[in-house]
């Protein structure tokens, strides 16, 4: 009996959360990854600065990486790739546009020259492997994304990457539905599509009515403007520079990767600026309020971006000033409602004008609605069907779409991060699981912080410290200075002396059960601090500090 060919496939991120997308794709001997990116940490990840995906079996498997396909340049899609690059030294395939901008985050971690970069353009199919990988041309809030289809002796496997079905984009390039239909008619064995938007009915608009709307909004406006979007959406800061143009207005850009973007957009031609038009940040004092556009990061709050260092007088270069008005040209990420509120309110205060996506239509989402992704599923027409990029809502949302059209739920796998899925032409199934999660990276330190660390983390921003120091001759048993006792973030000594006093009383009570005993030990002694002291303050004050007991032994 011949035995089915099989394609593998294993989601290490994307799914069940938005960010930190990567799918491991293997077929024989030959293994590869679609886009690496990372996730933004959660309220709770205290002190942590980014979240990349757990990449532990690629490590078992790493003969095997024939490379990394990237879908588009988006942080959550291109933003793990130093980190598994200094892992493992593979080719990285993507478009111009998508490349240019990886370029400057692999120089950042110096590993820009032992990279091997290869630029594919829209149309092109390579081949790694037994994978023939095929770009297909797509629309996105960035130029240059591209559905991917991957040719095997076992099928053809269509991931959407992150897409909107965009009739009238800015540089009018459409994405490519006669090439999905065609697909479609060869045959499909799985489709994986974006699911972000799966929840909204109808179309998603175009990125050109953003274009109208700041036409209207920079018309007879005497007043200083500030646009604040996401530094990759190059069409809709194109659209920002037009209009600004239009209305005799020079263009200043405020925000590293704002800038970092730009220049790759310009270098690469996908940015058209007129002679003189731009104008460095330092220049802005030189001409009339009414004769600027300062384009900036920002957008979704972040306390470190430029907008809300200008909202609450911390830039160096320029600030909010009355009179002044801000669009804000996004939608809050899941989370970040609070902090683009507070910016909000900030700017207000300043006297400023603010726009935002509820008061004008001043933005429009990259993804594609409920019946965007109908059409895709009616062109593809696959056998299987793995809804990917969101949520469990979104991508049950995505299910229900596809079982109206027709596709059987026995074929529609709803994965999560670590499941195994194995596909052949006449099969799927989940058959086990890797190793999969979270890893936080902190500084320079990358999967060193865990679980325990934030929960102390946690623990000592709710609660504070309670310091007890007591040096011991361990010979006599004898307390030789002590015990002293440092509040940090649970009281402020001077205004709570007798509550102090009462804890050193509980620590010499500790001292006196325990010193006599010449068995006991520093970890008896340790446990006997945390225990008792921890015991009364939660008693007098209701609040559970973390105790740390230090005993020098003298």
């Amino acid at each position: 009996m011949r035995k089915s060919k099989k394609i593998k496939i294993i989601p290490l991120g994307g799914l069940h959360e938005i960010g930190k997308n990567l799918t491991i794709f293997e077929y024989g001997s030959d293994l590869l990854i679609l886009d690496c990116g990372l996730a933004f940490p959660d309220d709770d990840m205290l002190g942590i600065d980014m979240v990349i995906p757990d990449i532990t079996y690629l490590h078992k498997h790493k003969n095997r990486i024939r490379g990394i396909v990237l879908t588009h340049g988006h942080e959550d899609h291109i933003g793990a790739i130093p980190y598994v690059l200094k892992e493992f030294n593979v080719p990285v395939y993507g478009t111009k546009l998508t490349l240019g901008i990886l370029k400057n985050k692999l120089e950042e971690h110096q590993i820009l020259n032992s990279t091997k970069l290869n630029i594919i353009n829209p149309g092109e199919t390579f081949s790694l492997g037994d994978f023939d990988v095929e770009f297909i041309r797509s629309n996105h809030s960035i130029a240059d994304a591209v559905a991917v289809a991957l040719h095997t002796p076992a099928g053809v496997v269509l991931h959407t990457g992150d897409f909107k079905i965009d009739t009238t984009p800015v540089d009018g390039e459409m994405i490519d539905l006669a090439r999905i239909g065609e697909l479609g008619k060869e045959g499909v064995l799985a489709l994986m599509s974006d699911s972000t938007n799966a929840e909204r009915p109808g179309y998603t608009m175009s990125e050109s009515t953003v274009g109208k709307t700041f036409d209207d909004i920079f018309e007879n406006c005497t007043q200083r403007i500030f646009v604040a979007t996401f530094a990759s959406n190059i069409h809709r800061v194109q659209q920002i520079i037009n209009s600004a143009v239009k209305n005799n207005r020079k263009i200043a850009v405020s925000g590293r990767s704002m800038v970092n973007v730009l220049n790759a957009a310009i270098e690469l031609g996908y940015m058209k600026i007129p002679k003189n038009a731009l104008i460095d940040i330092d220049e802005i004092n030189r001409y009339p309020k009414e004769k600027l556009v300062i384009v900036t990061t920002g957008s979704q709050g972040e306390p470190m971006a430029a907008l809300s260092r200008m909202a609450y007088s911390g830039h160096s270069k320029v600030n909010i000033e009355n009179g002044d008005l801000v669009i804000i040209s996004s939608s809050p990420i899941p989370g970040n409602e609070k902090t683009i509120s507070n910016v909000i309110n900030e700017l207000l205060k300043h006297g400023a004008d603010v726009v935002y996506e509820s008061l004008a239509d001043v933005h429009v989402s990259g993804h594609a609605c409920q019946e965007e992704l109908k059409i895709i599923l009616a062109l593809a027409k696959p056998k299987y069907f793995i809804p990917v990029h969101g949520e469990y809502r979104h991508l049950t949302a995505h299910k229900n779409l596809a079982i109206q059209m027709g596709i059987k739920p026995k074929n529609i796998f709803l994965l999560d991060i670590g499941k195994v899925l194995e596909i052949t032409d006449t099969s799927a199934k989940i058959t086990g699981t890797v190793p999969a999660g979270p890893v936080l990276v902190d500084g320079l330190g990358v999967g060193d912080v865990g679980n325990i660390v934030l929960r102390d983390r946690k623990h000592l921003a709710e609660d504070g410290l309670i310091i007890v120091v007591v040096s011991i001759d361990h010979a006599s048993m004898e307390v030789v200075a002590g015990p002293d006792i440092i509040s940090r973030g649970f009281v402020y000594v001077r205004e709570s002396e007798d509550l102090m006093e009462e804890v050193r009383g509980v620590a010499l009570d500790v001292l006196d059960n325990c010193t006599f005993r010449k068995s006991v030990d520093w970890t008896t002694l340790k446990t006997q601090f945390k225990n008792e002291i921890g015991g009364f303050i939660f008693t007098k004050t209701k609040r559970k500090p973390m105790i740390l007991p230090v005993i020098m032994d003298v």
